[in-house]
């Protein structure tokens, strides 16, 4: 009988990638699978795991091994049957850029009179009276900014993944840019600000813009920007309901001021110390500046033509003007609006291939004068799941990415490294495996139940975290609770690792000694109100069936159940679980917690105000916004007011020791109250990075965080290729 290869490979020609999927599959078709484990273990003679070495891949196949060549031997099969080559969408549905037009390497353009040069896809079209010069397009003193393997070369593209518009941080990361910048050092650096200084106190701010500097439509950049946007955004009641908590200081929330003293000095003043505000300006999005040539026609204060606005209104099937304002002033959806970012979207996020095309007015260059970027276009292919994803990776179609390429997968990476092209360069990353299960959510009985210090101790110690950690990561993670990394300022190990021990016996008697003792007929615990009802919730999230998160959720619902708590999960689409989180409809989430490599920058999962993790939904709302639907004040004395009176104070405390010792209280606050269960973390991250693509120093152990724009930290427009014309 002829096996599945067999069959399969009249139907897709001897397409080589595939090829070489069916001969493994073959292989791996002959070895039994036990079905009662989730994951085969090594083990030593006397039973013992063996800890895999993250450069030495196992030959073991496993299960997860096997249903990962598996699944992604499928998806190529059914790409390569359907269109040869499977390949991204027709070269006519592609958004056109300069780029395209391009297939050999260029001759170098010479230096402008200023001493700068430029592509030689902005230089065409220079000569062709489309752009102004160089020297006409930079600021006076653009940014020097050299890349970590030095000066690059034009040309080319880069290739990259993502899975829709929900997905819309992936490539915002990589191309936004803020008035400060982190260092590779992370250290804080001058970015869009030429300069900047405070007083002693820290309640004054005034930071230098670059002169001449320009919009990537060529329309100037100036303090005309901020301004308007205090103005008609910021001080707005109806586009801002509530200012946003970087603008606002005090318990009394008092906005800050500006004053613009010329066009280029921009001085912030608030009404109490604000010692970093250095740091909260580095990954704006949207914030502080607005290009108000292009958006006072979508705000109905500032148009020149209201009716012609209600029309737009109508026709874009939104509900406001306030509605589409906000629409057309996110970068990824409208192609439309001016942008200081390297790269600007050539098409929107909602299609199935997302150019970002070079900002020929960006005002950055290298040691040389050469401005940046260096390669000229970045597209984002869709997938649906990962196993396609997968594939595109050790197929080699991926040139550059950090998010969706998860450590559990490790292997499967390394072991595809010579055959598809690129290297597997390892990060830090700051997420950690989490059960999260909502204090406010809106059941009154379980809401007790979660509030209840004793069952969430008892759901930690309820879990084996060294097999949860075999079975699901392959044993590449570490046991600890959501805490700072140990590669943090604030690393703790005191809150890092309480209450992680697997005691179940302990777990069994805090619930029973909790008022939870008596079961029902299967074994899980009943509500104590005399009504028999089992104790029961869903967890929701965003893993997807057969991916090691999904699975290490069941696993750990798997060990609840063991001692008599009931949980389900139900996976979904990152849109429906913010859906679903937004309005307090979850019981519990499984999504990680980050943010925890510079916790004193964006501590909102400590705090119960990063609100798609929601520990305290209600009570996070509350603090953001008193007057939000979801909203609900926390009891007078409660432990979540501790936590926030500390970082009242860190909030205005100019020592930085001190800030430090601030926030260890409320590190001793989660380890005495256990806020949110954790329980692995330290996670190698790895990078995807092709073979001839340069600027990523293959020695740095990337440190990945949202507050340092995770893969955007190393500016992505100091890479280059070795040879673009092979990448086009």
């Amino acid at each position: 009988m002829k096996s599945l290869s067999d069959q399969l490979r009249p139907n897709i020609g001897m397409h080589p990638s595939i090829e070489g999927l069916l001969t493994a599959y073959d292989r791996l078709s002959t070895i039994p699978l036990p079905l009662a484990t989730l994951c085969l273990r090594r083990t030593t003679t006397q039973g013992e795991p063996v800890m895999k070495k993250l450069n030495q891949p196992s030959d073991d196949i496993t299960r997860r091994r096997f249903l990962q060549l598996g699944a992604i031997g499928t998806a190529g099969i059914v790409a390569a049957a359907c269109a040869a080559g499977g390949g991204e969408p027709a070269a006519e549905d592609m958004p056109a850029t300069a780029a395209d037009a391009e297939t050999e390497t260029p001759a170098e353009v010479p230096a402008s009179p200023g001493g700068y040069r430029e592509a030689p896809m902005l230089a065409e079209m220079v000569a062709a009276g489309d752009l102004p010069p160089i020297d006409e397009r930079l600021p006076a003193n653009p940014l020097v900014l050299e890349g970590m393997e030095g000066i690059g070369n034009y040309g080319g593209t880069m290739r990259r993944g993502f899975k829709g518009v929900s997905d819309r941080w992936g490539p915002t990361k990589l191309a936004r840019q803020g008035l400060t910048w982190y260092t590779p050092e992370l250290t804080l650096r001058p970015n869009i600000a030429e300069s900047w200084e405070s007083n002693d106190d820290a309640t004054v701010w005034t930071f230098h813009l670059r002169q001449g500097m320009k919009w990537s439509d060529g329309n100037a950049f100036d303090t005309d920007n901020f301004a308007w946007w205090q103005e008609n955004v910021m001080l707005n009641k109806d586009v801002t309901p509530a200012i946003g908590r970087h603008w606002v200081t005090g318990a009394e929330r008092t906005p800050m001021t500006m004053e613009f003293p010329d066009k280029h000095t921009v001085v912030f003043t608030f009404a109490h110390p604000n010692p970093m505000f250095l740091d909260r300006v580095a990954p704006l999005t949207r914030d502080l500046f607005a290009p108000h040539h292009y958006l006072a026609q979508f705000h109905m204060e500032t148009t020149d033509d209201k009716e012609a606005l209600e029309a737009a209104v109508e026709e874009s099937g939104l509900d406001t003007w306030v509605a589409l304002f906000s629409d057309r002033n996110w970068w990824y959806l409208n192609p439309d609006l001016p942008s200081l970012y390297s790269w600007t979207a050539s098409n929107p996020l909602s299609e199935e291939l997302f150019v970002m095309g070079r900002n020929p007015y960006f005002w950055q260059v290298d040691p040389e004068g050469n401005q940046m970027p260096y390669i000229d276009s970045i597209r984002h292919r869709l997938f649906d799941t990962n196993d396609v994803f997968d594939l595109r990776i050790i197929n080699g179609e991926v040139d550059y990415q950090q998010r969706h390429v998860t450590a559990a997968n490790f292997t499967l990476y390394k072991e595809s490294e010579d055959s598809g092209g690129y290297r597997v360069q390892l990060g830090a990353g700051d997420q950690h495996v989490c059960l999260t299960p909502n204090q406010t959510v809106q059941k009154p009985r379980l809401r007790e139940f979660f509030q209840t210090r004793d069952v969430r101790i008892a759901m930690s110690l309820a879990v084996d975290r060294d097999t949860l950690n075999e079975l699901a990561f392959e044993g590449l993670y570490t046991p600890r609770q959501y805490s700072p990394l140990e590669q943090s300022p604030q690393y703790y190990p005191t809150q890092a690792y309480a209450h992680i021990e697997y005691d179940p016996d302990r777990a069994n008697l805090l619930l029973d000694e909790a008022g939870y003792a008596e079961k029902d007929g299967d074994g899980f615990r009943v509500y104590p109100d005399g009504s028999g009802d089992t104790i029961s919730f869903v967890v929701e999230g965003t893993a997807q069936p057969g991916s090691p998160d999904e699975d290490a959720v069941q696993i750990i619902i798997g060990y609840l159940a063991d001692v008599g708590i009931k949980a389900t999960y139900k996976g979904m689409e990152r849109s429906l679980y913010t859906e679903h989180w937004a309005a307090n409809e979850i019981d519990a989430a499984f999504w990680g917690s980050g943010r925890s490599l510079l916790p004193l920058v964006d501590p909102a999962f400590f705090l119960g105000t990063g609100l798609d993790r929601p520990w305290g939904e209600a009570w996070g709302r509350w603090r953001l916004d008193p007057n939000h639907a979801v909203a609900e004040e926390p009891p007078q004395g409660h432990w979540i007011r501790t936590m926030w009176n500390l970082w009242d104070e860190i909030l205005v405390e100019p020592d930085e020791a001190r800030r430090n010792e601030l926030f260890t209280q409320i590190l001793d606050v989660w380890a005495e109250e256990l806020p949110q269960i954790g329980f692995l973390g330290q996670i190698p991250n790895p990078l995807i990075v092709l073979n001839g693509l340069r600027g990523l120093d293959p020695e740095y152990v990337y440190p990945l965080s949202n507050p340092t724009s995770h893969g955007g930290l190393v500016q992505v427009h100091t890479f280059y290729w070795d040879d673009p014309a092979s990448q086009s």
